[in-house]
């Protein structure tokens, strides 16, 4: 989850012990097995230190797993490559990859810690192992881990470590300290599912009753933030897989914007009920603009947009995004990915696809694949060998679940047509990176005049002045798809809700015009 520009509203709520817990993703520092991001957006230490200079101590929360909303939990999509590793436990596949990642982290988190004069006061113990428990080993090897990991000064830290636990019902214990690691003031959503609101009143009344028994808390989330992006993760409910939406609002005490709700004056009026000093005013909320609507002008279909990919990879059978040999060896991790192989009759398709499939053929679209629909009728035809096409989403991979071993996307299996395997694959990874959008500024477009129902991505411009601001994107007509801006991925949105706009950074946007990207595949309403 990302967060905006909101520290400076957290200080003015009047904590007596204010912190910031923190998430840090491996999957984003580590996209590329052995390649390491810590720079601009990632910028582990500069994050922390501007904690630190409005104020705030730091709770850090490493992983390896981080948290159930964001993809894998915020392991890197390339271990699951090895079918047989098993995440989060001490096999070796994957405590070697654990180790090398914590090689890099530990040097970077040790001179943050407040025993070395910095902000972080803590470091968290993996994350909800409680509700996983594969391995009884695993949490002291991750305790070890972090010890050794490249930095003694991390060594006595953790000896007072606290897991994070997250409580229904609070077991008082004599005088020993409590701490409530995730107080739930808010629950986040997915798609094609009502809203979630925790009551107001609900937060009042157990906030209050925390002061009452000296209870420490950390609300969660106090600002929730945005899924920007392919990062959203997904959940299992009645057997059917659910994306998180790109909103991580979480009916929070503070929007994903940085504005101020209704909870966030219930807390602050409670906190300064017990406040020894006057809480100072309130800053003033970040200033939005609204801009003029956005038209879309001009088209591609995917066929068209295959051209300004990367180069094909030739195999002969399908194999699942993780395992493209691609991104010196680590995959594809989000996104779409198309396979292409030669049909010379109709007749009965078989297929593992995950999450979801449109099946082509040529460029007529037959029907979808999905973990719960793996069979379809492709129609008879007459003029000799067709091209089948099978374009497949990554939805977001589940997390908070042991399915987490099982989450490869793409065609996961083989795929027969009347029994036969298909052999003799064309394969395009369509993870859509900002390289591929400059390369498709090249391209000749087409102008919109009509409707065209195949997969297509959409152009046009947002003007957004001289002096851009945070906004919102509303999508009232639009079915499905990705709205990027100036290349940067906003997120998904969804006709079926339960989410209606997409949050846009003033800082992503350029001075006048901005160009708005939309990829959107043709799924059914």
């Amino acid at each position: 989850m990302l967060i905006g520009n909101i520290n400076k509203y957290i200080k003015f709520l009047g904590f007596f012990f204010l912190m910031s817990c923190s998430y840090i993703p491996w999957n984003l520092h580590e996209p590329k097995r052995g390649e390491f991001d810590f720079s601009g957006n990632l910028d582990l230490k500069a994050f922390v230190r501007m904690a630190e200079v409005i104020g705030l101590w730091v709770i850090l929360r490493p992983g390896p797993y981080i948290c159930g909303e964001i993809d894998l939990g915020g392991l890197p999509s390339w271990l699951l490559q090895d079918r047989k590793s098993r995440l989060r436990t001490t096999d070796k596949g994957f405590t070697e990859a654990v180790d090398r990642y914590f090689d890099q982290l530990v040097p970077r988190m040790a001179p943050l810690q407040y025993h070395q004069g910095g902000p972080v006061i803590a470091f968290q113990v993996e994350n909800e192992y409680g509700a996983y428990n594969k391995d009884k080993h695993y949490m002291s090897y991750i305790l070890e881990v972090r010890t050794l990991g490249g930095s003694p000064h991390l060594h006595a830290f953790f000896f007072n470590l606290f897991p994070s636990i997250m409580f229904d019902f609070i077991c008082f214990q004599g005088n020993k300290p409590i701490l409530v690691m995730e107080l739930w003031i808010g629950w986040y959503d997915y798609w094609g599912a009502e809203k979630h609101f925790v009551r107001n009143t609900h937060v009042e009344h157990t906030v209050s009753e925390f002061i009452q028994y000296n209870i420490s808390f950390n609300a969660y989330m106090f600002h929730g933030g945005t899924n920007f992006g392919f990062m959203n993760g997904a959940v299992y409910d009645s057997d059917i897989h659910k994306s998180v939406v790109t909103s991580y609002d979480y009916d929070a005490a503070l929007t994903e914007a940085g504005d101020y709700t209704e909870k966030y004056f219930i807390l602050r009026k409670i906190l300064g009920s017990i406040s020894e000093i006057p809480l100072p005013p309130l800053p003033d909320p970040t200033p939005k603009s609204v801009y003029p609507d956005v038209s879309l002008f001009h088209y591609l279909p995917l066929w068209e947009v295959l051209q300004y990919l990367h180069a094909p990879i030739k195999m002969s059978i399908p194999v699942s995004m993780e395992n493209l040999p691609i991104n010196n060896g680590s995959g594809q991790s989000f996104g779409f990915i198309l396979y292409e192989t030669p049909i010379c009759s109709g007749g009965h398709l078989h297929g593992h696809a995950e999450d979801m499939a449109q099946v082509f053929v040529n460029d007529t679209m037959i029907g979808i694949l999905s973990e719960n629909s793996r069979n379809m009728d492709i129609p008879t035809f007459t003029q000799g060998c067709q091209l089948l096409r099978i374009l497949v989403e990554n939805q977001g991979r589940l997390a908070f679940t042991s399915r987490i071993q099982h989450e490869q996307k793409g065609l996961t299996d083989s795929v027969s047509l009347n029994k036969v395997t298909l052999k003799g694959y064309t394969i395009y990874s369509l993870d859509m990176k900002m390289d591929f959008f400059d390369r498709l500024r090249s391209a000749t477009w087409r102008p919109i005049t009509g409707s065209y129902e195949g997969p297509a991505f959409y152009r046009g411009t947002l003007r957004a002045g001289p002096s851009p601001k945070d906004t919102f994107l509303s999508l009232p007509d639009w079915n499905y798809g990705f709205v990027f801006i100036n290349g940067r991925n906003l997120g998904r949105y969804w006709k079926i809700g339960p989410q209606k706009t997409l949050y846009l950074p003033g800082v992503w946007l350029h001075p006048e015009d901005n160009e708005v990207s939309h990829p959107s595949p043709c799924y059914e309403d």
